[in-house]
């Protein structure tokens, strides 16, 4: 291995406000990594931002010229949950474009009024001019947004979807000045600042989407603390920011009050409420030794907490940048839209160049078939096509989250719209992943309050399992004294001067189930048995996908004994005993079957699996492999949400099926009409800028999608 091979990468993250279309994200992917210092680069479109990969030798001023060669505007932004969002600057500075648009939109529509009513002579020009007085500085304000963008990629020799827009803007402009000044009959400056109003109401609306996909994330990460009174030895307790905090400080956490870091409990019992993290609603009992994340709310007493992770560093940040990683991928309708928008400029500008030429060579003269070129650059502008896909990808991924799934990439919508075969991991994924007492109906309640106390001392998972279900129940714990845990064997306490355990039972059970036993004296009290539960609607969700038409199938790697009543229970075929090796075989199999293979999964075992199928979710208590390698992640007990994914990703590919229709429909029929000079600049912007808000509003419907 070379030197600079070995050397490590560092990654950064910039706002590039200017990206606008499946163009920009092409040309800022590919362009960028021709400097030898950039490893990679990947567009966030949802975000408008740029994640790079470079050498530690790449300054600062050397990534922002590179953006800068491509002729975009970029910013370096950092991790801190505080810091303010680039994206709702824009929706802000877009609106108020907007508003001034507007504004001289309805003004100068007013004027135009006495001259379609047939003013004439002097008092025609006056309205003219008094149009021209409103619409100067309007489009000067209003058409910022588009003369910057257009004016970064020609210095830069490139084009963009803005080019042709400035154009037409700028021409229309001229055009009506002329006419004003030569006495003409006819001004534009209605269609040019109308074409503005349109075109930037589109792309504010395309702005609030993405601030409103954002927006979980943001409420997310609002939820951490503020801060924390940290304890320090030797002095007294000072309260210290969230974005202060590091790992080792030693936090004391009051009822009522939410985490500002991930830790674990040093001292105290509490309540803790994850309802955050999990969806579950019921508080969760924490004990000493446990871990406690960010975010989450101390419900009862106050607890000492060390901390081991803070800022970008918790759970809850891990799981606002799968947030932040909804954006549309490299999916085959966004490939298809690239394709579609670096065509563009070229054959727009040829195109109004030819009707140019064709109609002077008609006999139309200048001033007429400039004209009809300015409607033809108008009405083409591809901005239904560039939001065909990424409107309904963010709408779609946006609805997802409020009911607690993650979509790490758009593409993957497309995907999960494919799949007619589910493969289902048992443990963890069917079931909770996490014992539960089964038989506490069949124990004499007068020993619950004992039982819970031995449980609350051990920290082995069927004595965190008994202590939830005694809690859950009402039970309070019964006072004991030296309470002593030996490992692999139970816990050894004194209680009211008998001896009494909870651990291992003394004989083996004939079923081999997982089971504690209480004893005093040695005389067995209770025997508490455990199982792993199946999700509470788990029937219900393996029965809604056998009626989409998605079979499910069960892949184990547990035994045969463990598997076959959880089969039985959900009337599913399970293969059992298998490696990881197995899994990918099973699904191998499928796939040459001419199948499209969902893969659910948690374990690490299921990585490759997961890795493997055409699609692939993991529940929110997976491990870091399972939710790295799964296209999506679902969070609380429930298992509907799959169901819901795979619903909602249908209806996201007819949708996006949809919008391209309409977006070439209106290419079908608009250029030729511009063409054949059947067409003005204003009924132009009109109908451009009303196909991007069909598209916009087309897309919306997928809000009401899961309702």
């Amino acid at each position: 291995m070379t030197a600079a091979a070995a050397t490590p990468l560092i990654e950064r993250d910039f706002a590039v406000p200017d990206i606008r279309c499946a163009s920009c994200i092409a040309k800022l992917e590919q362009g960028l990594v021709r400097d030898k210092r950039i490893a990679a680069a990947r567009v966030n479109f949802t975000e408008k931002r740029v994640h790079l990969t470079h050498t530690p030798d790449a300054a600062m001023p050397d990534l922002i010229g590179a953006f800068s060669l491509l002729g975009f505007e970029a910013h370096p932004i950092g991790d801190a949950a505080g810091e303010v969002d680039p994206g709702a600057a824009n929706s802000r500075d877009l609106l108020r474009a907007v508003a001034v648009a507007g504004f001289a939109t309805m003004n100068i529509m007013l004027l135009s009024v006495a001259v379609w009513s047939g003013a004439a002579g002097a008092t025609r020009d006056l309205f003219h001019w008094l149009s021209a007085a409103i619409a100067l500085p309007a489009i000067a304000y209003a058409g910022r947004p588009f003369f910057r963008s257009a004016a970064r990629a020609l210095r830069h020799r490139h084009t963009n979807m803005d080019v042709p827009i400035s154009i037409g803007v700028l021409l229309a402009t001229g055009l009506s000045l002329y006419e004003t000044a030569t006495h003409g009959v006819h001004a534009y400056f209605d269609g040019a600042v109308m074409l503005l109003f349109f075109l930037l109401c589109g792309r504010w609306l395309d702005s609030v989407m993405r601030d409103r996909a954002r927006g979980g994330v943001t409420a997310l990460l609002r939820n951490m603390g503020t801060g924390a009174m940290v304890i320090e030895r030797d002095a007294a307790p000072r309260w210290v920011d969230a974005t202060a905090l590091v790992p080792g400080m030693a936090m004391l956490v009051a009822a009522g009050e939410r985490l500002a870091a991930d830790g674990l409990v040093t001292a105290g019992e509490s309540q803790i409420d994850l309802s955050l993290l999990t969806g579950e609603s019921a508080p969760q009992a924490m004990h000493v030794g446990d871990p406690v994340h960010a975010g989450t709310l101390n419900l009862g007493a106050p607890i000492r907490v060390r901390v081991t992770a803070a800022g970008a560093d918790t759970a809850i940040a891990d799981i606002a940048r799968l947030m932040g990683e909804a954006a549309q991928g490299k999916s085959r309708y966004v490939r298809i839209a690239d394709r579609a928008a670096r065509l563009y400029a070229p054959a727009v500008h040829g195109l109004a160049l030819a009707a140019f030429a064709g109609w002077m060579v008609a006999g139309a003269g200048w001033h007429q078939s400039l004209l009809i070129a300015v409607a033809v650059l108008i009405i083409t502008c591809p901005c239904a096509l560039g939001l065909a896909v990424p409107a309904a990808q963010i709408v779609a991924a946006g609805a997802l989250m409020r009911i607690g799934v993650l979509v790490k990439d758009g593409s993957a919508l497309e995907r999960l719209a494919e799949v007619d075969r589910a493969m289902i991991d048992k443990t963890g994924t069917l079931t909770l992943g996490r014992p539960v007492a089964i038989n506490l109906d069949a124990v004499d309640p007068v020993y619950g309050p004992l039982l819970l106390a031995l449980a609350q001392a051990s920290r082995h998972p069927l004595s965190e399992a008994l202590t939830r279900s005694l809690v859950a129940r009402g039970v309070h714990a019964e006072t004991i004294e030296i309470a002593r845990e030996t490992p692999g064997f139970g816990v050894e306490a004194r209680w009211h001067g008998h001896s009494v355990t909870l651990g291992r039972p003394r004989h083996a059970l004939a079923d081999d189930a997982l089971a504690s036993e209480l004893a005093v004296d040695g005389d067995r009290l209770a025997l508490v048995r455990f199982a792993d539960e199946l999700r509470p609607d788990a029937r219900e969700a393996v029965a809604a996908l056998r009626g989409d038409g998605i079979e499910p199938t069960i892949l184990s790697g547990d035994r045969g004994e463990a598997v076959a009543p959880v089969a039985r229970q959900l009337g599913v075929l399970a293969q059992t005993g298998m490696s990881p090796q197995d899994k990918l075989a099973a699904i191998a199999r499928q796939t040459a079957a001419g199948y499209k293979v969902l893969m659910i999964g948690d374990g690490l075992n299921d990585g490759p699996a997961l890795a493997a199928g055409h699609a692939s979710m993991a529940p929110g208590s997976a491990s870091d492999a399972g939710k790295n390698a799964a296209d999506c992640i679902f969070l609380g007990d429930r298992l509907m949400p799959v169901v819901q994914t795979l619903r909602m990703a249908r209806r996201t590919q007819a949708i996006v099926r949809q919008n391209f229709a309409l977006a070439i429909g209106y290419n079908i029929v608009a250029v030729p009409l511009a063409l054949f000079g059947l067409v003005t600049p204003l009924i132009a912007a009109i109908a451009m800028s009303g196909s991007s808000l069909i598209v916009v509003g087309n897309a919306m419907r997928l809000k009401r999608a899961l309702r």
